[in-house]
C-alpha cells in the first residue's frame, strides 16, 4: 500500500485505506491476540474463545476458559470425549452453555475430519474455509471471520457493532445485512493479514472508548466522512 500524508487528513473525506493509517497513528498497536496475551497461547484456544464471548463478556468467558484448560488442555480430541451435558457443567460460566457446547463440539467434529492439522486448514481457500465454518452449528458470520482471520491466516473484514456504529458516525450509508456490508468493504481494501487484524482492532478498541454521539464529537475522528 502507498503511504499517506497524514497531515492531509486533518479534516474532509477519508477513504478506508486513510481511516485505518489515521486511527493506527494516533492509537499506536493493538496488543489484540500477539504472542503472549492472556488466552492467545493456541489457535483451538481463540476458536473456543470465539464461540464462548458470544452474546457474553470477556469476564464470564474466563472462567469456562480455565476449566476448559485444566481438563482438556485445549485438545480437540479430549474435547471431542464430551457431550454436551458433561460439556455444560465447563462452560456454564459463559451463559447460552446449551448451545455453546453443541458449537465447541461441533467445531471439535470439524477439526477431526481434518485430522486437526490446522497447517492444512490454513493452506485451503478463505472463502471455501468460511463456507465450512458458517456450516458447524452455532457459528455465524462474526465468530467464523474471527476465527478466519485469527486462527486460521486469512484476512478478512469484521462486520461487529463497533464497526457499525464508527462507519454510521463518520457518515458512511451502509449496507444492512452483514455479507453486504462486508463485500462492500473489502471491495476497496488490498490489505495484508495483519492489517486487517490491526483494523478490527484498532476499531474494537476505539468503539469501546467512545461510546456515544458526545464521545465522537470530541475524538480525534469528528468531522471526517468516510467515502466508500
Amino acid at each position: 500500500m502507498d503511504r499517506i500524508d497524514l497531515t492531509e487528513l486533518e479534516a474532509g473525506n477519508v477513504t478506508l485505506e486513510e481511516l485505518y493509517r489515521t486511527m493506527a497513528k494516533e492509537m499506536g498497536p493493538q496488543p489484540w491476540l500477539k504472542p503472549g496475551t492472556p488466552w492467545a497461547e493456541t489457535p483451538v484456544e481463540i476458536m473456543l474463545g470465539a464461540i464462548l464471548v458470544q452474546n457474553t463478556n470477556w469476564r464470564n468467558v474466563e472462567p469456562s476458559l480455565i476449566a476448559l484448560k485444566a481438563q482438556t488442555g485445549f485438545n480437540p480430541a479430549k474435547l471431542r470425549e464430551y457431550t454436551p451435558d458433561t460439556l455444560i457443567p465447563v462452560i456454564r460460566s459463559s451463559g447460552f452453555y446449551q448451545r455453546k457446547s453443541e458449537a465447541i463440539l461441533a467445531l471439535a467434529t470439524w477439526l477431526g475430519e481434518a485430522n486437526d492439522d490446522l497447517a492444512a486448514l490454513k493452506q485451503r481457500g478463505g472463502a471455501s474455509l468460511r463456507e465450512e465454518l458458517l456450516s458447524i452449528t452455532g457459528i455465524g458470520n462474526e465468530t467464523a471471520d474471527y476465527i478466519l482471520m485469527y486462527t486460521l491466516d486469512h484476512g478478512t473484514f469484521m462486520v461487529d457493532t463497533y464497526a457499525r456504529r464508527l462507519f454510521g458516525w463518520l457518515g458512511a450509508t451502509m449496507p444492512k445485512t452483514y455479507p453486504a456490508f462486508q463485500k462492500k468493504v473489502l471491495g476497496q481494501l488490498d490489505f495484508a493479514l495483519a492489517d486487517y487484524q490491526e483494523f478490527h482492532a484498532l476499531i474494537d478498541e476505539f468503539g469501546k472508548q467512545i461510546k456515544n454521539d458526545t464521545d465522537f464529537a470530541q475524538s480525534f475522528l469528528a468531522g471526517k466522512q468516510l467515502t466508500i
